[in-house]
């Protein structure tokens, strides 16, 4: 269906602390790509961007952070990517809207990228585009850039002062991005005490380490945490670097403690001597960064030191999907599972196998056996225990979900990482494993009005005719999305999850496990290439 487009040397024109840029409008959305929230060195603190005369363009995507390796495309019919010019000046934002000029007052929503803290970027999935979501909800939309992997998340401090904070400048990043909007986001029609974060994934995770930063601090005032959630992550014993960068420094062919020449190495080169050596480190026990440390900045994982105040105010919605590893495109199909499916749980879950069988049937009601198989217990369980925590504390509301749509993918496959994103965007029309004719566009229509909500009022309020009830510390009120639309679950798979636990499954890319599965990977690779010389 056609829509007006429109963007002339005036129009339309917003006016910011720096100066003034220029978007595009396609259909009712004012667009603007690409604006520069803040400057930094590398190593270094983000500082504000200089003012500008003149108009400004703001109609192409900033570049994004650069990654420690290349990325291969793999299953993209599963989620589609975007790939995009990166270099380390990738402090940029993007802002979808229905208004510009002060008086609106509308939610603002800013979607943090998954990837974990390495990699990932705030266009990196067809998914992650804003349009849709504005129009339908009269909702600011937001996404950002910021440093990642050893850019963001290096702890240089043990070099000197000037280093101070380094090993969470992709958190700093994000913390000078909210200062940006709350200067700036009523010329976009935006409420700056009204800003809700959702993420997914390692966005999740940026979610309640900002939820432990004071300087983040009423910079946003709601959040929703998208399988963000894993047991004991960023949870160091040291995070004293000296070890990883000496041995860097030696890769190099740098003199011992010559962190500046790191300053200003190529990235690549930065890079590739940072991946040779990093698994030997962590294979000692020793700190390889990668994501924030605990100091004051950011004051560390709620469940082993608590909560703050503010995040304590914070209204909270956080889930997971169903089958959240059961992303692998070269999975069985249920086709071939069928005849195989009990043999497979015996392997799995031996004589527990009949018990767990019955218990996932009664947690979901009509769900194929064969999505017991990747049924997740990675992210699950510790969505569990963070909202008990919570819940616990919390002067505010906390909500449930768990998205277990099946997809018309592989005769039926239930919902994996990422999957939920197009529905809360109303991005299904992007995403063409996500349709099917008159079950996605309601599912997406509940899901999205959900998250709209909860931005405007703090309540995600009802769903379809339920209500969503808020959790409590002794009673976890899941609301489950799926292909029938969504029904309220009081702790429905929490057996489940410990009968699966009680068996000593855990999954293979357990936190806990990570030392002995690097030291796999690395000793997998000399064998390969010991084959490839010979």
């Amino acid at each position: 269906m056609t829509k007006l487009f429109a963007s002339s040397s005036d129009f339309p024109v917003a006016e910011t602390a720096g100066g003034k840029i220029r978007g595009f409008q396609y259909g009712t959305t004012f667009t603007f790509h690409g604006i520069k929230y803040a400057d930094a060195k590398r190593f270094h603190a983000p500082e504000p961007v200089q003012p500008w005369d003149g108009v400004k363009d703001a109609l192409s995507y900033g570049y994004v952070c650069p990654l420690l390796q290349q990325d291969v495309p793999n299953g993209e019919v599963m989620v589609p990517h975007r790939y995009w010019p990166m270099d380390e000046n990738c402090q940029y934002l993007n802002i979808w809207t229905q208004h510009l000029g002060k008086g609106a007052k509308c939610p603002v929503m800013v979607w943090l990228h998954g990837g974990g803290f390495y990699a990932g970027s705030s266009i990196e999935q067809q998914a992650y585009d804003g349009d849709n979501l504005s129009a339908f909800g009269d909702v600011v939309v937001i996404s950002l850039n910021h440093r990642l992997n050893i850019l963001g998340y290096l702890n240089l401090e043990p070099y000197g002062d000037e280093y101070a904070n380094s090993g969470n400048l992709g958190n700093a990043d994000i913390v000078a991005a909210l200062k940006w909007i709350r200067e700036n986001i009523e010329a976009f029609g935006g409420d700056p005490n009204n800003v809700t974060l959702f993420g997914q994934s390692g966005g999740g995770m940026k979610i309640w380490t900002l939820m432990q930063t004071p300087e983040a601090d009423g910079l946003y005032h709601k959040g929703i945490i998208q399988s963000g959630i894993l047991e004991d992550f960023m949870h160091e014993t040291t995070t004293d670097s000296r070890p990883l960068v000496e041995a860097m420094l030696a890769e190099l062919g740098c003199e011992s403690g010559d962190v500046k020449a790191l300053e200003t190495m190529p990235y690549n080169r930065l890079a590739d001597a940072y991946n040779k050596v990093s698994t030997d480190i962590l294979i000692q026990g020793d700190y390889i960064g990668g994501y924030p440390i605990q100091n004051d900045f950011y004051l560390g994982d709620p469940l082993h030191v608590g909560f703050t105040e503010y995040a304590k105010t914070v209204p909270i919605i956080m889930g997971s999907c169903m089958g959240e590893l059961g992303f692998m495109p070269d999975l069985p199909g249920r086709k071939q599972l069928r005849e195989e499916i009990h043999r497979m749980l015996r392997d799995k879950f031996g004589d527990a196998e009949k018990e767990i069988a019955g218990e996932f049937s009664r947690a979901f009601p009509g769900s194929h056996l064969t999505n017991l198989l990747t049924y997740d217990i990675f992210f699950r369980k510790p969505a569990i225990d963070f909202i008990k925590a919570l819940s616990g504390v919390s002067r505010t509301n906390v909500y449930s979900y768990v998205f277990a749509y099946e997809f018309p993918y592989n005769e039926g496959k239930t919902a994996w990482h990422c999957s939920d994103i197009a529905f809360c965007f109303r991005n299904t029309d992007k995403i063409p494993i996500s349709n099917i004719p008159g079950v996605s566009d309601r599912l997406e229509n509940l899901m999205s009005s959900a998250w709209v909500n909860f931005a405007a009022s703090g309540e995600p309020g009802v769903c379809g005719d339920i209500t969503w009830i808020p959790c409590r510390a002794d009673r976890e009120n899941t609301m489950v999305f799926d292909n029938a639309g969504c029904r309220l679950a009081p702790d429905f798979d929490h057996k489940l999850q410990k009968l699966i636990a009680d068996t000593g499954v855990v999954s293979p890319f357990a936190i806990k496990n990570q030392i002995a599965w690097k030291k796999m990977l690395k000793e997998k690779a000399e064998k390969e290439k010991a084959v490839f010389l010979h």
